[in-house]
């Protein structure tokens, strides 16, 4: 069988990082995998590049400027948005045209557009599409927060209000809806939750819809001596060191917010305590965020060698992850194969990956007092039995031979 993924990004990104693991899995599985990407970061041969080098932020920036004008000359939720009017057409491309299920993950910002995409189910081929977040089947947003327009029609988008080009969201939707209605589909949420929301779209109705989880190779997360990781990475043995870590640590959605409130408040509760507790934070702008933590803080810029991050995992006691809004995160994925604990809110399919007090904690939404609890009911509970737990879920529910089996059961039916 032969598979071929597209993805935006060889890389960069989760959603990136989940479709390179999923090629990997795939391969290991017996199956005939390769990738096509408009952004290629390495030299690993069975990734392909798209377009040419000098075209790609022409494609992007287009699509950039005219968001800017449906929301009326504003800066503000200029990503949170995309209306994939530009991009790269794939069906020509030799890989597409030797592959017999073409698996779709996120390819946004000037990648495929609408056009290109109604190509490829027009094509005659498997076609296959992971969400990420809920692009798919919204008008044009990644995430709807609580608009749940998507049931029945989008229109007049909250995120893109006051331009020049119209409904921009309704205009998306009934394309998308034109494109897919003679197309079969199937759709596959990282999460139960995404799943779930998928099913409740107009878009999606007559396709399939599954969950798969993302893939994680746990022969290279896995846990390794703390202490040690530590002296490598020059951070304090005789601290409680907390990691939180995204791509952009201001981004309102990770949450980070209500982080720096559980902080205080556990500094409120026991000041002597919280001295020795540290936070590590690891993404872009991680320096910026400095004199909001009240607490020792280390920043690390964003790490990209896989190598590096286990062993930063494996050095800290604890994953907290505030995130508003997370289909299945990569990081408490690779958090809990290194037998780390991690502490978040309900919401999104993080309560599917972190088991309330079994493995971590999971606490009330956006409710800062419960994440501070998380954190103490975690320092003070039994490390080894968390860690064990937390090892377990990962080899249960997300190795590469469980999802890869799962996916060849989605490709061949």
């Amino acid at each position: 069988m032969r598979v071929l993924i597209v993805n935006t990004s060889e890389c960069v990104g989760g959603a990136a990082i989940a479709a390179s693991r999923l090629m990997q899995a795939l391969k290991k599985n017996g199956v005939k995998a390769k990738m096509l990407v408009r952004d290629k970061q390495t030299d690993h041969l069975t990734v392909m590049p798209v377009g040419s080098s000098w075209t790609k932020p022409f494609k992007f920036l287009w699509e950039r400027m005219c968001i800017f004008m449906a929301n009326g000359f504003k800066r503000k939720g200029l990503f949170l948005v995309d209306i994939a009017n530009s991009g790269f057409d794939i069906v020509e491309h030799p890989e597409f045209q030797r592959a017999e299920v073409v698996h779709l993950h996120w390819i946004n910002q000037g990648f495929l557009s609408l056009p290109t995409m109604e190509r490829v189910l027009r094509s005659g081929k498997k076609v296959v599409v992971t969400m990420h977040d809920q692009w798919f089947f919204t008008g044009v947003c990644h995430y709807s927060g609580e608009c749940e327009k998507y049931k029945t029609l989008c229109r007049d988008c909250d995120l893109m209000r006051g331009g020049v080009l119209g409904d921009l969201a309704q205009r998306v939707f009934r394309q998308k809806l034109r494109i897919y209605s003679d197309a079969r589909i199937t759709f596959v949420g990282c999460s139960q939750w995404m799943a779930d929301l998928a099913r409740e779209s107009r878009l999606t109705q007559g396709h399939r819809v599954v969950s798969i989880p993302n893939a994680i190779n746990t022969d290279l997360f896995c846990p390794c001596d703390k202490g040690q990781a530590r002296q490598e990475l020059g951070l304090p043995q005789d601290k409680h060191l907390l990691l939180f870590g995204c791509q952009r640590i201001t981004d309102e959605r990770k949450g980070f917010r209500f982080l720096v409130e559980a902080l205080q408040l556990i500094g409120k509760r026991d000041a002597q305590y919280a001295e020795r507790i540290m936070l590590v934070v690891v993404g872009g702008e991680a320096e910026n965020v400095r004199r909001m933590v009240p607490f020792d803080m280390i920043s690390v810029d964003y790490v990209s060698d896989p190598n590096r991050m286990v062993k930063l995992y494996n050095a800290v006691d604890f994953y907290v992850t505030p995130s508003l809004q997370d289909n299945l995160p990569n990081t408490i994925m690779e958090a809990m194969a290194c037998g780390i604990p991690c502490v978040g809110f309900d919401v999104g399919g993080i309560p599917e990956m972190i088991e309330h007090r079994t493995n971590g904690y999971v606490a009330n939404y956006q409710d800062a007092h419960d994440f501070a609890d998380g954190i103490m009911w975690a320092l003070a509970a039994d490390y080894a039995a968390l860690s064990n737990e937390a090892r377990r879920k990962v080899l249960s529910s997300y190795s590469e031979s469980a999802v890869a089996r799962k996916y060849m059961e989605v490709y061949e039916n």
